[in-house]
């Protein structure tokens, strides 16, 4: 179980660092470096660590049609600074933000996430992928709310 877990996680990483455009590359200050068979070798002399100080947020109940905006708030409790390379919303009604400059040891920031509720109803559950340059690489960060009918 653990090895299968350990190769899913492999594989998961490989393909968010190799996704990065080259854009990305520059604004971070590294390439990742592409072995001969392809595969990725991650900058692990660049790792640090991610304290999320809230995860995982219950919004309670909105209106059908009203934009909900949820915070994340992280901290870098590594020795190096942390680099969010990318922050991917589970689907289409969910965008969001992140600091695109690398947040010092020490130092805070924060994830912003706007859920457009316009045409939902009901109880939603919501995710947001986010790919940063610690060992365990991708965190999930979630919120769930409840989306009433719009009042006529």
């Amino acid at each position: 179980m653990k090895a299968r877990t350990f190769i899913l996680a492999s594989v998961i990483s490989l393909v968010g660092v190799s996704c990065l455009n080259t854009t990305d590359k520059e604004k971070k200050g590294y390439e990742p470096v592409v072995m001969p068979d392809n595969t990725v070798k991650r900058d692990t002399a660049n790792f640090t660590k991610i304290e999320w100080i809230d995860s995982s947020r219950s919004m309670g109940e909105i209106e059908n049609g009203q934009v909900l905006k949820i915070n994340y708030k992280f901290k870098n409790s590594g020795n190096k600074p942390l680099i969010i390379e990318k922050v991917q919303p589970g689907c289409g009604c969910t965008v969001a933000d992140y600091p695109k400059e690398p947040i010092a040891p020490g130092a805070s920031g924060e994830i912003t996430a706007e859920f457009d509720s316009k045409g939902k109803e009901g109880i939603q559950k919501k995710n947001i992928t986010v790919y940063a340059n610690t060992m365990v690489n991708i965190y999930t960060l979630w919120f769930d709310v409840k989306v009433k009918k719009a009042a006529n």
